[in-house]
């Protein structure tokens, strides 16, 4: 089971990554903080001070065509941010 799935690379977190040492990560559902850190500590050698989590709702969306109304959703995901200590980064284009 892997934990991190991927990283996340918005404006957002970019942003947040220069100024407060902190970098977002779309992990396992099941995963808890521990299991995070844990797993980010090990793939990227760095020391993680917090990690905060959130569930992320699916998208439900609605369309009408001419074969009628079509409805789908996205997929639901957790999303970790993990602050690490200062002075130490995270690379993401390196280590993908």
């Amino acid at each position: 089971m892997s934990i991190i799935i991927k990283p996340i690379v918005t404006e957002k977190v970019t942003k947040e990554s220069e100024v407060l040492n902190r970098f977002g990560f779309v992990v396992n559902k099941n995963a808890n903080k521990i299991e995070i850190k844990k797993a980010v500590e090990a793939a990227y050698g760095v020391t993680v001070l917090s990690v905060n989590t959130m569930n992320v709702r699916p998208d439900r969306t609605t369309k009408y065509t001419k074969s009628g109304l079509i409805s789908g959703k996205t997929n639901a995901i957790k999303k970790a941010i993990v602050q690490v200590q200062e002075g130490e980064t995270i690379d993401f284009y390196n280590n993908i």
